[in-house]
């Protein structure tokens, strides 16, 4: 595949489209425009660093919609693709859920799909892709990746849209570990011959593909496509008769974006070992989100000649 777009630094200001309704995720969260974000000191960019957070300086009155944030997403979609994300450093702490995943530009969700490429919340330290599809999308529970499957059902009408996901087995794939050892990569890759897959190597993983860690200067390979050195996919979602292409996804923009409490993070809050009340935390304790933002180097998306 051929490079057809990268993203970095002031790329995210001009060519992505920022977000502010309410979360459709029912988080604890007020997504902010683009002059707030940067007006706040919420975002920002340099030649080679994209930068988006939440507020971390603030208390949160009852009455408001919630802690500031942004999401955003890519006004350009894609079919089939492999899309390299550079990432130096991703959200974390208790109330926390960010992610980067791709959905159908044409919608409305969930028809078109959603890929949900970097995943999880509050304390987790390992990483979830998943599927969320329209009905009669199924995964097999034994599968080639070395992520282990935690759910199998696709269908976002069943589960309490659950959609079937793999939990990344390598070390450092989520929240501290991963910012501690300085981000790493994420790839997805997207046909209908091979399905959806998912890699992941850590910023000091000696057996990151030379032609991934590469793509982190400024001037990434024009060409890349998968290939056998990488290893097998820590999440792989086989297509065919068990969930068709075609009928399941079209062309998808991507999204980033960083929500508090909400459907996931505050459900699973209690049990998080966070303590105390997640809709309370999250508006009281702002110096808690200082750890709480996206750190891009870069961005790249391969397609078809």
């Amino acid at each position: 595949m051929l490079l057809k777009d990268e993203f970095i630094g002031e790329d995210f200001f001009s060519r992505w489209k920022w977000e502010t309704f309410d979360d459709p995720t029912h988080g604890r969260t007020n997504y902010v425009d683009q002059e707030i974000a940067k007006k706040n000191n919420l975002s920002y960019a340099s030649d080679t660093k994209f930068v988006m957070r939440a507020d971390s300086f603030s208390t949160v009155p009852q009455d408001a919609r919630g802690r500031d944030s942004v999401r955003i997403s890519s006004y350009d979609a894609y079919a089939d693709s492999v899309i390299v994300l550079d990432l130096a450093h991703m959200p974390e702490g208790c109330g926390t859920w960010p992610a980067f995943w791709t959905l159908s530009h044409k919608g409305p969700w969930p028809n078109g799909g959603e890929i949900d490429i970097v995943e999880g919340v509050n304390l987790n330290q390992a990483n979830l892709a998943s599927l969320h599809t329209t009905p009669s999308c199924t995964m097999p529970q034994n599968r080639d990746q070395t992520g282990f499957s935690t759910s199998t059902n696709c269908d976002s009408s069943v589960n309490y849209n659950q959609g079937c996901g793999a939990s990344f087995a390598k070390p450092a794939s989520y929240g501290n570990p991963f910012n501690a050892q300085g981000g790493g990569w994420f790839v997805m890759a997207r046909t209908p011959e091979d399905g959806i897959r998912i890699w992941f190597w850590s910023r000091n993983d000696p057996n990151v593909p030379p032609e991934i860690c590469d793509s982190d200067s400024q001037d990434g390979p024009s060409d890349l496509t998968p290939s056998p050195s990488w290893g097998r996919p820590e999440a792989s979602f086989p297509l065919g008769d068990n969930c068709d292409y075609d009928s399941h996804f079209d062309a998808h923009s991507m999204v980033f974006d960083l929500t508090f409490c909400g459907d996931w993070a505050g459900s699973a809050y209690p049990n998080s070992g966070c303590g105390g009340n997640c809709v309370d935390f999250v508006n009281n304790n702002n110096e808690a989100f200082s750890e709480a933002y996206w750190e891009i180097n870069s961005l790249r998306v391969y397609t078809p000649a």
